[in-house]
């Protein structure tokens, strides 16, 4: 059974064989904002086919609840481009999703 919560805007990513959650809590998405720049923006980049790897993969990475301390951020880039963009679409759409409908 997932721990996923859908209805708060939760993806999963799997790092290194484990499955991760994805929340888009406020302080996940203040400190994604801070690195990547406004998150509107940021939306607006994915909706035109123009975010960067490395913006998906530091938006998870801010993103994931309860971070183990052996989780680098390499990894979750190596596991983006490991699984292919085509996987891990879905995990971004319902993050964004949440940037732009909140609960």
């Amino acid at each position: 059974m997932s721990a996923v919560n859908p209805l708060r805007g939760e993806a999963e990513l799997t790092v290194d064989a484990r499955v991760h959650v994805l929340r888009p809590s406020f302080a996940a998405l203040v400190a994604a904002e801070a690195e990547l720049g406004p998150l509107f923006a940021l939306v607006e980049r994915a909706a035109d086919g123009r975010l960067g790897l490395g913006e998906l993969a530091a938006l998870f990475w801010h993103c994931v609840k309860d971070r183990p301390e052996t989780l680098t951020r390499d990894a979750v880039g190596e596991a983006v481009v490991a699984q292919g963009l085509a996987a891990v679409t879905p995990a971004l759409r319902m993050l964004l999703g949440q940037i732009l409908q909140g609960r």
